[in-house]
């Protein structure tokens, strides 16, 4: 396993889970403390300019925390390969399953607890399905112990931080890209960068939005995925970026 690139995965993905809205009142922001608490001469006292002085009680904090973004920026190929790693060291120990598919018609906790038992899933499981397999999340997420995730959100934290890993045949990773890796309306992008016959929206799964020809970044954006339709872009969890959004606001 490499330990190294793990580290940073999982930094990279606890960062951008943070929203760095910590904040505290600096001598500048303290209200009051405009006038000298006593002259500065005569009273045997230090002398003192303010009560907002972080040593006042009451007055500002010295080197606080501020507002700030905790996001980092990986190499896809290292996050790809630190997932590698993390299920690498899961399959090693025997603690990946495969389930041909959960065959869940409506939602059942109880059904759900059942097919764990069955194959064995004992401790914290990552249940890793897809989008369209809404039942069986239904079906897992009110257990304790199950984390429930989708085949585009899946990565090397979660896993490490399960004890048991259950994919089904459609979902398990195999290295090769799938015609539509975004469900119907999708389409993977073909090697040579061109757009797929029928299919002209782009989307970028780092920022998730798709952008439609003659948008204002369609020809800088790099498609890594290809969508027939703005409605099948949404469904798959993409949105519009706020300057289309503007542009059809001008436009009404």
């Amino acid at each position: 396993m490499h330990e190294h690139l793990i580290w940073l995965s999982v930094k990279r993905h606890l960062g951008n889970q943070r929203q760095g809205t910590a904040m505290v009142k600096s001598k500048g922001l303290v209200s009051g403390g405009g006038k000298k608490p006593f002259k500065q001469k005569g009273t045997g006292n230090a002398r003192q300019g303010s009560t907002n002085a972080p040593h006042w009680s009451g007055g500002g904090v010295a080197l606080g925390p501020k507002p700030r973004s905790y996001a980092q920026r990986t190499p896809k190929k290292m996050i790809k390969a630190a997932l590698a790693c993390a299920l690498s060291d899961r399959a090693g120990l025997g603690k990946v399953l495969v389930v041909d598919s959960w065959g869940f018609d409506t939602p059942s906790t109880k059904g759900a607890v059942a097919a764990l038992k069955a194959v064995g899933a004992e401790g914290k499981v990552l249940v890793v399905l897809r989008r369209e397999d809404a039942a069986a999340a239904k079906s897992f997420r009110n257990l304790q112990d199950v984390h429930v995730i989708e085949t585009g959100e899946l990565n090397a934290y979660d896993v490490l931080c399960s004890d048991v890993v259950v994919f089904t045949q459609d979902t398990l990773p195999t290295g090769k890209t799938t015609a539509a890796p975004y469900g119907p309306g999708s389409a993977a992008p073909p090697a040579d960068g061109s757009a797929p016959v029928g299919f002209e929206i782009k989307g970028n799964a780092d920022s998730m939005l798709y952008h439609v020809p003659g948008s204002r970044y369609y020809k800088a954006t790099k498609a890594e995925a290809w969508f027939a339709t703005a409605e099948d872009a949404e469904r798959a969890g993409f949105s519009a970026p706020p300057s289309t959004k503007d542009e059809e606001g001008d436009e009404s």
